[in-house]
């Protein structure tokens, strides 16, 4: 399989962009804004002293270990079998169907609360390596952060329509006096619905470029892929390079997704309806991040982007920081939604730019890896410093922005041109 030289049709672009545009409902309103609050307020009610909120953080990070371990096999088995269109649609009814089943849950129901959460969000980790696997088969380097950006711009407005509909039935079902136990699970069908729907583009349009090996038929043939691209790790030094620079600064990234309205609630005194309002707009800046600097990083380089953008990411936190009003707090959340996709973007990109042709899903698999990997270790870093510090939330933060400066160095040992010409 050669590298593309020409962009794919429009068409085809917009199936693989509407994945982004359907999974990130469940982003959204399951691991964000809705069902984690109903898990810990309702279906975890009996619980005391916090342990609803540990068992939740718990079960997330049982599913991100899971990702840990297979997500890098299961690419490269993948480009073996040139199958990365069926797994992603064996991913996707997964997801969807545990999603769907998150409807039936009520309270008291933990155990069954916990193993759907860790299936969909399994198999949505494996769904999103998966999508971005596609990505150099239909754009050739120099137009990958366009395409990846105008992905990730879509899936900031998917997460924001299936967020808004579900506000919108939520809002209405109160008004008609129903209980949280009886609106809630409705918004996880709407969530499933509309990952399925939104999905359809993809499976219909999007085209699997990719050459089946002779080995195809012998699954451990993957694995030995994989194996034999960690032996060869020196030549692909600055990819290795890069992931290590994207775990590290993705740590910080997954932690202000997690504690953003915590400290919106803590420290600047928000109330639940100024934390949704905060997300909604976050999602619209990010949308407007990831497009602008899609076309930037095209232009100056995948590695000058995001230094770019992990040094708006150090001045939104800083000034976070140091904010005392809620108006300037307004202003940082705005920084961070630009910075936030504009870096998840130029890195989904980038790794696409480092990867060899024939071999994009094992690597997005080791992406995936990385980005999982950050999602334990941000989260939990910000946690341990909070419960040692007895709650300064500020302490934190100014820990948090750590990452994004280690990110940053982490980045000046990177040469993208190297990388690329390795992967050719």
């Amino acid at each position: 399989m050669s590298v593309t030289e020409q962009l794919a049709p429009r068409k085809e672009i917009f199936s693989w962009a509407m994945y982004d545009f359907a999974n990130s409902g469940y982003t959204t309103v399951v691991l964000t804004a809705v069902f984690n609050a109903y898990f810990v307020g309702v279906v975890a009610a009996s619980l005391e002293n916090g342990q609803a909120t540990f068992l939740w953080v718990l079960t997330l990070a049982v599913a991100n270990l899971l990702v840990l371990v297979s997500a890098p096999v299961i690419g490269a088995i993948a480009d073996q079998r040139a199958s990365k269109k069926k797994f992603l649609l064996l991913t996707t009814i997964g997801c969807v169907a545990a999603t769907a089943m998150l409807g039936w849950v009520g309270p008291g129901d933990i155990v069954l609360a916990i193993g759907l959460i860790i299936f969909s969000n399994y198999m949505f980790a494996l769904g999103e390596g998966l999508i971005a696997a596609f990505l150099p088969e239909i754009s050739p380097p120099q137009d990958m952060g366009r395409v990846s950006g105008f992905g990730w711009t879509i899936g900031y407005l998917g997460g924001l329509l299936v967020l808004g509909l579900s506000l919108a039935y939520v809002s209405w079902a109160q008004n008609e006096g129903l209980s949280p136990e009886n609106t809630i699970p409705v918004t996880m069908w709407i969530t499933a619905a509309m990952f399925a729907l939104a999905a359809l583009p993809t499976f219909l349009w999007l085209r699997e470029r990719a050459t089946a090996s002779e080995n195809k038929k012998n699954y451990f043939s993957g694995l030995a892929s994989l194996i034999k691209t960690l032996k060869h790790a020196h030549h692909y030094r600055d990819l290795f390079r890069f992931l290590i620079a994207l775990a590290i600064f993705y740590s910080g990234i997954h932690t202000v997704i997690v504690i953003a309205a915590v400290y919106a609630q803590e420290v600047m005194g928000f109330t639940t309806q100024d934390s949704i309002t905060l997300i909604l707009i976050v999602n619209i800046t990010a949308a407007l991040g990831a497009f602008v600097f899609g076309f930037v990083q095209d232009k100056i380089g995948s590695i000058n982007t995001l230094g770019l953008t992990l040094a708006l990411w150090v001045i939104a936190l800083l000034t976070a920081y140091f904010s005392e009003t809620r108006i300037v707090f307004w202003l940082v959340a705005n920084l961070i939604g630009l910075a936030m996709g504009a870096s998840q973007s130029a890195g989904r990109a980038l790794v696409g730019q480092f990867s060899p042709p024939g071999q994009s899903a094992e690597f997005f698999g080791l992406w995936t890896f990385a980005v999982r990997l950050a999602a334990i270790i941000g989260p939990v870093s910000y946690g341990i410093t909070a419960y040692l510090t007895k709650g300064d939330h500020k302490l934190a933060l100014l820990i948090t922005i750590l990452f994004f400066v280690a990110g940053g160095l982490m980045l000046l040992t990177i040469d993208e041109q190297r990388g690329r010409k390795a992967a050719l």
